[in-house]
């Protein structure tokens, strides 16, 4: 039974950080909270942990995961050109729930799938996963549900899908905002909305002022509001639907509901079936799926294209 520590507190924080730490360098996954939703997490590093973190959650190699960051300054190691209106973006919503992707430096030695030589970057508002960071260094990461499922917010919910397929579980209570965060390709002169989150349009603005926020297929982002693609994979966003530009706090509510119901309908199916062991290949991989990680750079020594 994989043990899961109360990090809620301060009694078993330093002892639930070590043994997160341990897992991580062993290669194998940790479930921690985030500001957005609850993650699973590997070292990026390490191809043994990448497959299993691909595995649990029941998912190819164009699916890659995210990689959560202890610090802007982490950024410079990981992405190139990285162009001003990013940074402006990033001292203004860091840490918070925006990810923004990057073209990866090709010089990293890892292999996080097939990702057309992209980076996707967050470093999250959250006391517990930014301290994890501070001693494991950059984490791939994954909203901690299964493919195909809506991402969870308690530590009972990703143990019911993961079960012992994870090492260590942190708990840190109920994650408050329950919305994943808003993804934005960077990559481009103008920033692209691929996904509707945390951070909202409206807010965007103000940071990027003259600068064009552009929708999925390249032109300005509609003013009409409209769901964005529930997808965590950027490379797709060509044939996706137009997000929202403004995410007023009654459509932030009604998301939120909505992601719910989806829990309480896939609890209720769960409940009249048998789930196999940790939940890895419980299922087959069912799109769109509504989750916080986006594609990653590709592998070393792959030029660009």
């Amino acid at each position: 039974m994989s043990p899961v520590f109360d990090v809620s507190g301060s009694d078993e924080r330093e002892r639930a950080i070590e043994a997160a730490h341990a897992a991580v360098g062993e290669g194998k996954l940790v479930v921690l909270p985030t500001d957005t939703v609850y993650g699973v997490g590997a070292d990026p590093f390490n191809p043994d942990g990448v497959a299993a973190l691909l595995a649990a959650k029941g998912r190819g190699r164009d699916k890659p995961p995210a990689v959560l960051v202890p610090n802007p300054a982490t950024v410079e190691g990981l992405a190139m050109n990285v162009p001003s209106y990013a940074r402006r973006l990033m001292e203004r919503f860091w840490p918070g729930g925006l990810t923004l992707i990057f073209r990866a430096q090709p010089s990293l030695m890892w292999d996080l799938g097939d990702t057309n030589g992209t980076v996707g970057l967050r470093m999250p508002d959250h006391e517990i996963a930014l301290e994890l960071l501070q001693t494991t260094g950059p984490l791939a990461v994954s909203s901690a549900n299964r493919t195909g499922q809506p991402p969870v917010t308690t530590i009972t919910e990703a143990g019911f899908a993961f079960g012992p397929a994870v090492e260590v579980y942190l708990d840190g209570g109920t994650c408050d905002d329950g919305l994943p965060s808003t993804i934005l390709d960077c990559t481009k002169p103008d920033p692209v909305m691929l996904r509707r989150g945390t951070i909202t349009p409206a807010q965007l603005r103000e940071v990027l002022g003259p600068i064009d926020l552009l929708d999925s297929t390249g032109a300005p982002l509609s003013e009409t509001p409209q769901d964005a693609p529930e997808t965590d994979n950027p490379q797709q966003h060509e044939s996706a639907s137009n997000p929202a530009p403004e995410s007023t706090d009654d459509e932030r509510t009604a998301e939120r509901q909505r992601l719910e119901a989806m829990g309480a309908r896939a609890r209720a199916g769960e409940a009249t079936q048998a789930i196999p062991l940790g939940g890895i290949g419980a299922e087959p991989p069912f799109e769109p799926e509504s989750v916080t990680s986006v594609e990653l750079p590709g592998r070393p020594g792959e030029q660009n294209h």
